[in-house]
């Protein structure tokens, strides 16, 4: 295998591999099922707690 063809697969396959996982995380992201935990946890920061975390 010459250094070339190695360079132009792993650019070819690469840009796939992320565009797949771009993809995957759009979709995780989007789906209605999350939506709840989602909201959940970007209003956590507004719950009343009279003592600091620890």
């Amino acid at each position: 295998m010459e250094f070339g063809f190695l360079v132009y697969l792993s650019k070819s396959w690469g840009l796939f591999y992320l565009l797949a996982l771009f993809i995957a995380v759009l979709v995780y992201a989007l789906r209605p099922a999350n939506k709840k935990r989602f909201d959940e946890a970007a209003n956590s920061i507004f719950d009343d707690q009279d003592k600091p975390c620890r």
